[in-house]
């Protein structure tokens, strides 16, 4: 837990700058081009090259020191921020230039995710597991307590060249905190060494084993629905949809982004000192719940930082309950010596329709849905009661209609079996299929036949 604790620690600071880098940017990047389109092709960038390759990094990231695999992800990142710290400093840095250092940041990011949670696996005890996955989702929240407050701050006397150097410099202290670390290796299993082959059959085996097993492929479609149907807001429409309807107050702005960062910390110590509930898969589910209620529905709803700031802290806070139950069900499920390129597979599956979602959500947001909304048509005679006639209200509505349809997704899958009960249906990695405990009433995985799993 030492060196585990060590590690987190480099990437909080590191992550701290890196937030830092990205306020700054997301502001400039919408006054330069003032469309959501352009802000969703961004993610796009990101999405497309990262689920590319990560089949194959989750491969390489089983075949080879996973140690290495993370400093691998960490110097891709720290090559594309260098770019553009060059580009700033001689004055030759356009907003295209950001869409191609975001595909580099795709390529190293995809080593990243499925390294460091295959190393949980091995450097804590399973009973930790969901307190260590909480300890990372504080990776993702908690330097965006301060790196918007800290950007305002620094930028009028470093500029963003300065910033941009400091994200560089904290890059290499991620680094330096992983070379004196020591991350075992996994033990060889069986089904390991029945996954073996070329660096294609590698990266093939992850979706072989996920379709295997029909209560993991059955959690993962309700989680691939699930980001099919954010795909009408999501990320892409954040920050434009506040900025249109503060006038582009990026103090508001970033307030919000605080105000949700602060909930994922909160919900990230939640993790970290509970570890989740017995059974996870509750957790996942209530997690899902809150989140759409707080940061789809209540959140497109308001329309000010009044509503903003509470609903985002809320929702922000069942993230690291649901996203630490969801990774400690794969943890405990999967063979350590699987894990990366599983995991990199269960990503990719799950993340599938990620790199059209924010074109869709930002072409919906500029062609349609803000149009119409500040105009007489039938969308705003039926809608503008409830989230408005200006701007930013079409983009409100998204969300709305984004969260009503997680409601009807979660409601579903709590009713199937399949999905409600994962945990009792596979055995923990170490057990094998034949020591598995089930209850009674309920006939061991492999002897089901799919249409009772389904």
């Amino acid at each position: 837990m030492t060196g585990f604790t060590l590690v987190w620690a480099g990437q909080i600071i590191s992550v701290l700058a890196s937030n830092m880098t990205s306020f700054a940017l997301t502001i400039w990047m919408f006054q330069q081009t003032r469309s959501a389109t352009a802000m969703g092709l961004m993610s796009v960038c990101f999405m497309a090259p990262f689920l590319l390759i990560s089949p194959f990094a989750g491969a390489m990231v089983d075949r080879y020191n996973r140690k290495l695999m993370m400093m691998v992800s960490d110097l891709v990142a720290v090559t594309a921020t260098a770019t553009l710290l060059l580009l700033q400093a001689t004055g030759q840095l356009q907003y295209w230039h950001l869409y191609v250092t975001v595909v580099i940041q795709g390529l190293g990011a995809s080593f990243q995710w499925p390294a460091y949670l295959a190393a949980i696996s091995v450097m804590v005890p399973k009973e930790q597991y969901g307190r260590a996955n909480g300890m990372m989702s504080l990776v993702d929240s908690g330097p965006g307590v301060f790196s918007p407050i800290l950007a305002g701050a620094l930028l009028p006397f470093l500029g963003l060249t300065g910033i941009l150097l400091i994200d560089v410099v904290t890059f290499f202290l991620a680094i330096g905190t992983l070379l004196v670390v020591t991350i075992p290796q996994p033990e060889t299993t069986a089904e390991g060494e029945a996954g073996k082959g070329s660096l294609w059959q590698e990266a093939i085996y992850g979706f072989k084993y996920i379709f295997a097993r029909r209560p993991l492929l059955a959690l993962l479609s309700t989680i691939l629905l699930l980001n099919l149907a954010q795909g009408l807001s999501g990320g892409a429409l954040f920050a434009p949809m506040i900025l249109s309807r503060t006038g582009d107050n990026s103090v508001a702005l970033g307030a919000v982004e605080s105000a949700w960062a602060i909930g994922g910390v909160l919900g990230g110590l939640l993790m970290s000192a509970w570890g989740g509930p017995k059974r996870r898969i509750r957790g996942m589910l209530l997690g899902w719940m809150v989140f759409t209620i707080f940061g789809q529905i209540l959140f497109g709803l308001g329309r000010g930082v009044t509503v903003w700031i509470p609903v985002a802290a809320i929702a922000a806070m069942s993230f690291p309950v649901s996203q630490g139950c969801s990774n400690a069900i794969w943890q405990a499920k999967v063979a350590p010596d699987l894990q990366g390129r599983v995991f990199s597979a269960r990503r990719f599956i799950a993340w599938f329709v990620d790199p059209i979602a924010p074109i869709m959500a930002g072409t919906l947001a500029d062609y349609v849905t803000e149009p119409a909304m500040q105009s007489q048509t039938w969308l705003s005679d039926a809608f503008g009661w409830l989230v408005g006639t200006s701007a930013g209200s079409g983009m409100a509505l998204q969300f709305v209609f984004s969260g009503v349809l997680w409601i009807v997704i979660i409601a579903a899958a709590s009713l199937i079996p399949t999905v409600r009960n994962v945990e009792d249906l596979l055995p923990d990695h170490e057990q094998g299929p034949e020591t598995v405990d089930l209850p009674a009433e309920q006939p061991a995985y492999g002897e089901q036949t799919a249409e009772e799993l389904v």
